[in-house]
């Protein structure tokens, strides 16, 4: 218990965040993709290649980082006594906010995460990605401040928690037993990428104990970047959000010691110079992230926890991917997909209703 009272101590998020911070771009040394040691949205985009449902070829790689996160997350709860299995607050709500959420940061090429991993690395774009993110959760706290509530989870069978878990645990299987075969696309029932960042990526068993590893960390310390940015917002909090700064300095300190500090704006890994659309696609993400309550990262520690719907906004991120993909929504180092405009007006359209609908009244 005293283990899990030092990590939820501002200086233990501090210490998780300068730990994420240096292990990330490790990872990118030893082969995850540039400014993308880490990245949930990228990778859950390429977990959704790798079993087919969309068929981009550049991004389709079993992640074991994702997997790494859930069962790292599972195993803590379990150990510090804090799995509670939950569900039933308003799941197909969640859902959507997670497809929409997807298709934001697929416009901007990022999730929160990645968006600090980008200007850690140099890419100044990631400037105003992070904009857009903070403004899109400052949308999100207008509606907190006026009702906005997605109602209350019950506790419910020790099943419906395990599901997110036991998911991931097939896929770590799918990848073990049909991992890639040099100059082969696909590999019995999973697709694997020949080129672009899906073809990136450390060694699976290196990728997965960090995952483990982080999971650990972050369930037991509530790290979330939308919740650091919410609380500074909402309350003038700062416990959280001394964790992304830490991820931040330490990032940028380690790209520089590894030689992957590269300043600017053009020719930035997996970047575009979009300037209005990085800050509108992070925007979108960011109002579908307070909405449902936490960013991508840390939705994949609840349902390792056992909630169950967290798991739900995880599969509408996966399937999010898949429409991104298969219907021209996403981005690209080119830039936008051919409809990735209508994709972030709708999405804003949707998240919009979703919050001024959903408001109970303030006595």
């Amino acid at each position: 218990m005293r283990v899990k009272n030092v990590l939820a101590s501002r200086w233990g998020i501090i210490a998780v965040g300068a730990i994420i911070g240096i292990l990330a771009p490790v990872l990118q040394k030893l082969g995850n993709p540039g400014n993308m040691g880490i990245c949930v949205a990228c990778f859950e985009r390429d977990i959704a290649g790798a079993i087919g449902i969309h068929r981009a070829a550049v991004v389709q790689y079993m992640r074991p980082e994702i997997i790494g996160f859930v069962l790292g997350a599972l195993a803590a709860a379990l150990i510090f006594r804090e799995y509670r299995p939950r569900a039933g607050s308003a799941p197909i709500v969640r859902f959507f906010l997670g497809v929409f959420a997807m298709i934001g940061a697929l416009i901007f090429l990022g999730c929160p995460w990645r968006a600090l991993l980008r200007l850690a690395g140099g890419d100044l774009n990631a400037v105003l990605g992070l904009a857009g993110l903070v403004f899109g959760i400052w949308i999100g706290t207008l509606f907190l401040k006026s009702g906005y509530n997605l109602g209350r989870a019950e506790t419910t069978y020790h099943s419906v928690g395990l599901l997110m878990p036991i998911t991931m645990l097939g896929f770590l299987a799918l990848a073990l037993i049909y991992p890639h075969i040099s100059g082969e696309a696909k590999s019995g029932v999973l697709f694997y990428s020949l080129k672009g960042p899906g073809a990136m990526h450390a060694p699976l068993i290196i990728s997965l104990v960090v995952g483990l590893a982080i999971g650990v960390l972050a369930q037991q310390s509530r790290f979330c970047t939308m919740g650091a940015f919410r609380d500074l917002l909402l309350f003038g909090q700062t416990h959280l959000f001394g964790g992304i700064v830490a991820l931040l300095v330490v990032a940028s300190i380690t790209n520089f010691f590894l030689g992957q500090f590269h300043p600017g704006f053009a020719g930035q890994p997996v970047s575009h110079t979009l300037h209005v659309w990085n800050f509108a696609g992070m925007a979108l993400a960011g109002l579908a992230f307070a909405l449902a309550g936490g960013c991508p990262g840390r939705q994949l520690f609840l349902a390792g926890e056992g909630d169950g719907d967290a798991a739900v906004f995880v599969m509408g991120m996966i399937v999010g991917a898949a429409f991104a993909h298969n219907f021209g929504l996403a981005s690209s180092p080119r830039g936008l997909g051919p409809h990735g405009i209508a994709a972030v007006v709708i999405g804003f359209i949707v998240c919009l209703f979703i919050g001024f609908t959903m408001r109970k009244k303030i006595a």
